[in-house]
Parts: structure tokens; C-alpha cells; sequence
């Protein structure tokens, strides 16, 4: 039998398990940096399946390595585990059991994947060469996120390529995508405070109106990518939260906003803070109005390894036939794994787990968010050829 056989079927087999495993995770979620009974139970399972590993990397992070009984290299493969405030109101025998809190983006189904890797692996060490280091992460969904600590605790030490999936409801269900370089986005968040001198709505000239120079920012942000950002280098300026006013005859004294940058390389993602800065300074001095900018750094871009990108397009093709795999488009959503990739050559992959018939049709982060189960047995299948393909 050959061994690509002898992967599938193996996976197949555990496939209930990989229902089972994400059903429970799915019913008791828990929050970023809080993951504590989570990775307690995924230690209880990697070591059911006779797997070394340890807890508390970076927090409540864990690692299993296993060793092969050939030569060969490391390759680390890493699941997030974390959920998000949000209160799931799917109608369905798995539905979360704890309020407001929910698997909204398909970490617990990534982390189903990654059990089964680890279950595949566990029992076929003669075969295996080199080591799989099987990465189970906390704290993806809030920056600074958990990759950065579990890097610091060696996560990374001695690897010689990492590889990372995501489950994806855009994409239907049977494809994989990816692309080489940038694949997803820097992503930082800002809050602009305005201080003006609050008045009476019928004598402005004795006022600062601190919603005026909030709506003189929101237009004046909206023209950092449109004016000083070259327009073949994607970005994105964003205010998500503008507050400010409590009724009609007020001039508003304070107003708050809230807002996101996203870009795909270096350069740009400086060039649009040191102009936002500028930008702020400027409006609130022309006003008279005091306005101070936070602007907080979030992840980098995610940028694959040419030669681990094009691994993904001859593995996935191997693997599930050419019309499956599809050459993405740069996505504007973050993920921390971009920190492995600065480190370690890699590559970060969609697995389509979008599927109308089963209900699976809500964007990530939605209240009635699914996927396709059978994308477990994909994102697995990937995962494996990946790394086999690395260590052949």
C-alpha cells in the first residue's frame, strides 16, 4: 500500500474522533489568554496518544514532539485554541454551553486537525523522518497574541519549517488557496481622544465642537490611502466607532474614535501612521481643539516562503487534484502567525470549509458561524502532505 494510502485511510479512521474532539471544544469555548481547561483537556489527549508533551509555552500553550526513527528534519505544525465574545445562536446539539463566548473562526476545529496529525504520527514513528512539532496556541484572536510568547519559549528553537491552516467559509468546501509573499495583512488599531470646549448649540463661536473636528479627521484619515499611499500597494484606513454628543442643543465637548490600518508590507504600514499622526495633529491645531492619537501595533503581515508557497501548490495538488487548489488573493484579516513565518521558512494555507447544505454560510466571527466538518479531514491531509513533502 503506499504511504499517501496508508494517510488517508489512517485519517479516515480517526475522523470521528476529529467530530468528537471539535464537537466538545465547540460546546465549552473559552477566551483568549483564559484557555486554561482547554489546553488541559488537549494535554489529556496528545498524552492518551503517547505523545511527549509540554504545557504553559507562552502561556497557556502547549507542544508535542514527536519523534521519527529516521533521520530527518523539524517541522513545526501549529493550531490555534482560542475563542471569542461572542454568543452563539446556532440550533444544534453542540452549540456552545458558555455565555457569550463562542468558536467563531474554526479554531476548534483546527485544533481537531492538529489531534488527528498528532494521533497519525504517534503511531507511525518507524516511518517518520526527522521530528513533527505540533503547535497548539493560545491567544491568536487579541493582540499581542500568543505566538510571540511561544516563540520566546522555544516553540520555534531548532525548526526548520512551520506550516499553518485556517479553515475558511469564503471558500467552498473541497478547495485549498494560498499565495506566495504577502497573503494576509499587517493589522493596527487606533483610538483618537478630541478634547474641545463644550457650548450651547445656538452660540457655536463660544465652543470647540469636538464632533466637528471628529468629522473633520474621519475625512481627513479616509485620504491617507487614497492620496499618500501608492495606490499599487494595498491598504486600508478604517473608523469603526465614532462617539461623541448626548442631545440635540449641546455642542459636544469630548468625542472618541476608533479605528484599523491594514497593509501588507513595511513601508506602507509606516507611512500610514506617521500620516495618520500627522493628520491629527494638524486637524486638532486648526480647530483648537486638543486631540491625542494610541495607536496600537498589531501583527505583521502574513508573507509566505516562495519556496514553501510553491510546495503548497505541487503537494495540494498531488493531494486533492489541480481544479482544487486556487491561487488566493491578499486577504485584508490578520493572524499572528506571521511571527512564525518571520522566523522560520513556511507557509499559511486556506482549507475551504464553506458548504450551503450544511448550513455552513455565515462569515467568521458571526453569531451562527459553522463549517463543513469534513474540511477537518482536508486541513489534516495538508498539514501531513506538507511536511512529508519537506522531509522527503
Amino acid at each position: 500500500m503506499q504511504k499517501e494510502d496508508i494517510v488517508d485511510r489512517a485519517l479516515q479512521q480517526l475522523y470521528p474522533n476529529m467530530i468528537r474532539w471539535r464537537r466538545h471544544l465547540h460546546q465549552y469555548p473559552e477566551l483568549s489568554f483564559h484557555e486554561r481547561v482547554t489546553a488541559s483537556w488537549i494535554a489529556a489527549q496528545l498524552t492518551e496518544m503517547g505523545c511527549a508533551v509540554r504545557t504553559g509555552v507562552g502561556g497557556h500553550g502547549l507542544m508535542a514532539v514527536i519523534q521519527g526513527d529516521l533521520p530527518g528534519p523539524a517541522v513545526a505544525l501549529r493550531a490555534d485554541i482560542d475563542a471569542l465574545p461572542i454568543q452563539d445562536e446556532k440550533t444544534c446539539e453542540y452549540a456552545s454551553k458558555v455565555p457569550n463566548v463562542m468558536h467563531a473562526c474554526g479554531h476548534d476545529a483546527h485544533t481537531a486537525a492538529l489531534l488527528a496529525v498528532a494521533s497519525y504520527y504517534s503511531a507511525n514513528r518507524s516511518g517518520l523522518r526527522g521530528e513533527r512539532r505540533l503547535l497548539f496556541q493560545a491567544a491568536e484572536e487579541v493582540t499581542p497574541g500568543g505566538a510571540l510568547p511561544m516563540i520566546k519559549d522555544g516553540a520555534l528553537d531548532g525548526a526548520d519549517a512551520v506550516y499553518g491552516v485556517h479553515l475558511w467559509t469564503p471558500l467552498a468546501y473541497g478547495l485549498v488557496s494560498s499565495k506566495p509573499g504577502p497573503f494576509m495583512a499587517a493589522a493596527d488599531e487606533f483610538v483618537i481622544d478630541i478634547t474641545g470646549r463644550g457650548g450651547h448649540g445656538g452660540l457655536p463661536h463660544q465652543a470647540v465642537d469636538a464632533i466637528l473636528v471628529g468629522s473633520s479627521l474621519v475625512q481627513a484619515a479616509q485620504s491617507i490611502v487614497s492620496r499618500s499611499v501608492n495606490p499599487l500597494h494595498p491598504a486600508v484606513v478604517t473608523i469603526g466607532a465614532f462617539q461623541a454628543g448626548s442631545t440635540n442643543n449641546i455642542i459636544a465637548e469630548r468625542c472618541r474614535m476608533k479605528g484599523t490600518v491594514r497593509s501588507f508590507d513595511e513601508k506602507t504600514r509606516k507611512l500610514i501612521h506617521e500620516r495618520l499622526d500627522a493628520v491629527v495633529k494638524h486637524t486638532g491645531a486648526m480647530h483648537g481643539a486638543e486631540v491625542r492619537c494610541d495607536l496600537r501595533i498589531g501583527y505583521p503581515p502574513v508573507v509566505n516562503d516562495d519556496r514553501e508557497a510553491d510546495r503548497f501548490f505541487k503537494v495540494g495538488k498531488a493531494l486533492f487534484g489541480e481544479q482544487s487548489v486556487i491561487l488566493s488573493e491578499a486577504i485584508t484579516v490578520a493572524e499572528d502567525f506571521s511571527y512564525y513565518l518571520q522566523r522560520v521558512p513556511g507557509c499559511f494555507m486556506f482549507v475551504g470549509a464553506g458548504n450551503e447544505a450544511c448550513g455552513a454560510v455565515y462569515s467568521h466571527h458571526h453569531p451562527k458561524f459553522d463549517i463543513d466538518e469534513r474540511a477537518m479531514l482536508k486541513a489534516a491531509r495538508l498539514l501531513i502532505g506538507m511536511a512529508e513533502d519537506y522531509s522527503a
